[in-house]
């Protein structure tokens, strides 16, 4: 492994590492990015189809539309019909002009197979034939006619004949206020339909599809598979469909004048041939691009490497106290620098090790005298014990308590042993009732309090410090913030919780309002608070001690205060003092 662990290698490989990141992401980016390209220019080429093939679908109505038009106002034809709705019969003679006149109609356009005329009450005009109307269409198709008011009435494939497309329109008679007069039937051959053409399609070399069904989704015209059910291709626009061995796009447009669907299949993989060799470029790209990078890293690598070999033998020297110059420097700027750099540091190394000695000396010294100069706590209880002690001789009694109290108050909390960081409720209600005392003396008769507790919760083991600043907590906040006399009351009671015990410190200053209270609970969970009165061990850090200590055994401190009726703080300790600390 310490063979191939050299510098050259890591070079070498880090290079390679980097270079194979930037080609690899440079290869996806384009490969995402052009495949992307590649696709939105197949789906408008699909989509530029689907609207030519529309284009030329309405085109085709519109001159069906064009040539029924022409027919149903031709003046012949709106006399003959108007002599019928007036009970004037027309006789053969008539019927037979009037049909050479329509055969004039229908050469005007190719794929009409006839164009026939029928009267109000069904018989028909032209041909010249017994023939009704309803012989011809659906009493429905009937009825869309005369709801359409003169407009051409599109009703796809004739059910009598399979390679036929029909259409009917009302005849409207000018010269009478636009009365019903008859109707145009339009019988069109469905090749009319045909919008592509199948030789045109395979020599082109395109494998779209396109399919036009009517309402009823029977085929008017289809370049696909005669087998291919409609079902299959229908109502699936925008979806991936399979016809045999192949997938295609499917593209469903309807015409607003026929209601007719349009479809267009595209092969899925006409949307991605461009993918397949835009992959393999990238991928022989980026191979030849790696192998290419390799050499030149090689090489450079190597040109890096040689300098530092040299004066890595100069510097095993220096391990046997040889501490000789380097002559060998090199063209690179860094390692030359590198290699004055080495020569100054053998020039000065004597000279750095006397220094060295020399501040080891200092710091020693230095240690020794903050050792010395470091306060003994028992010098200072020695000192408060001596106030003590003349306070007494002189009479001041009250005084002399007070010292007491302050020589109890700093030996609880100064103290250096591990061991002693559990105490017992009763020690902590006792270094309390210290700090009341203490308290009291400042505040004379604006001050009361009382300690409540029953004397097996004096055992129960706690962390030291969690009552006193809540007590604290209660004078500052509480009882200073009101203008008379304030009590400060703290309780240690059995919790409804079996094995639990209820530390409870009230007091009945001025409160807190609904939004203030949320505001505290907010800074407790944050573990920070910041307050007027100074700074000090807080209850929020008596809130993250009992979630540290006893983790979900304990809900933390639970606050209850109001607007003028005070504050109570409480929480509750296991009563056999287990927490995450021991």
């Amino acid at each position: 492994m310490g063979k191939w662990n050299t510098l050259r290698n890591q070079i070498l490989l880090g290079f390679m590492l980097v270079m194979c990141i930037i080609l690899a992401l440079v290869g996806i980016i384009m490969f995402d990015r052009v495949s992307v390209l590649l696709r939105n220019n197949a789906e408008k080429h699909v989509q530029q189809t689907a609207v030519q093939a529309a284009g030329q679908l309405d085109a085709l109505l519109k001159q069906i539309d064009m040539l029924s038009t022409q027919v149903a106002t031709d003046a012949t034809i709106q006399t003959l019909l108007g002599k019928e709705v007036q009970g004037e019969r027309v006789n053969f003679g008539m019927r037979q002009s009037l049909q050479q006149e329509v055969r004039k109609y229908e050469a005007y356009t190719t794929g009409i197979r006839s164009l026939e005329l029928y009267m109000t009450d069904d018989r028909s005009l032209v041909p010249l034939s017994d023939l009704n109307l309803t012989d011809r269409v659906s009493d429905t198709s009937i009825r869309k006619a005369d709801q359409a008011k003169g407009k051409l009435v599109w009703l796809g494939l004739d059910p009598r004949d399979a390679d036929t497309v029909t259409a009917i329109r009302q005849v409207r008679l000018m010269d009478q206020s636009f009365a019903h007069g008859g109707y145009v039937l339009v019988r069109i051959d469905k090749s009319y339909f045909a919008l592509t053409d199948n030789d045109s399609v395979s020599k082109s070399g395109t494998r779209e599809r396109m399919g036009l069904f009517d309402e009823e989704g029977r085929r008017i015209f289809s370049n696909f598979d005669r087998s291919i059910d409609s079902r299959q291709v229908l109502h699936h626009d925008g979806e991936t469909i399979e016809l045999g061995d192949e997938a295609y796009i499917a593209v469903e447009s309807r015409s607003k004048t026929t209601g007719w669907a349009l479809v267009i299949l595209t092969p899925v993989d006409y949307t991605t041939e461009g993918i397949s060799v835009l992959r393999t470029v990238i991928v022989v790209s980026g191979l030849a691009g790696a192998l290419l990078f390799l050499i030149l890293s090689f090489a450079l690598s190597t040109m890096i490497t040689r300098p530092i070999l040299n004066l890595i033998k100069a510097m095993r020297g220096s391990r046997f106290g040889n501490l000789k110059h380097n002559a060998i420097s090199s063209t690179t700027m860094e390692l030359r620098e590198l290699n004055n750099t080495y020569n100054q540091m053998v020039d000065s190394l004597n000279e750095l090790i006397e220094v060295v000695y020399q501040k080891e000396i200092i710091q020693s010294r230095t240690e020794l005298k903050a050792l010395q100069a470091q306060i003994n706590p028992h010098f200072l209880f020695n000192t408060l014990e001596a106030f003590y002690w003349a306070l007494e001789d002189k009479g001041e009694e009250e005084l002399a308590q007070i010292v007491v109290s302050m020589s109890g108050l700093f030996r609880y909390v100064i103290n250096r042993s591990e061991e002693d960081e559990w105490v017992t409720i009763g020690d902590e209600l006792d270094h309390a009732g210290r700090y009341l005392t203490i308290m009291k003396m400042r505040m004379l008769d604006r001050l009361s309090w009382s300690i409540d507790t029953q004397d097996e919760r004096r055992a129960v083991p706690l962390p030291k410090l969690l009552i006193q600043p809540l007590v604290e907590n209660a004078i500052l906040h509480g009882v200073e913030q009101r203008s008379g006399k304030g009590m400060v009351m703290v309780q240690a009671e059995p919790s409804e919780r079996v094995g639990y015990t209820r530390i409870t410190v009230t007091d009945d200053g001025p409160g807190m309002s609904a939004q203030k209270l949320s505001s505290l609970y907010e800074a407790m969970k944050e573990g920070y608070m910041s307050s007027s009165k100074g700074k000090g061990v807080g209850i929020a850090n008596v809130e993250r001690r009992l979630r540290l200590t006893y983790g979900e055994e304990t809900e933390g401190l639970v606050i209850r205060s109001r607007e003028g009726k005070g504050t109570v703080i409480s929480f509750e300790i296991p009563d056999n003092g287990k927490g995450k600390a021991q």
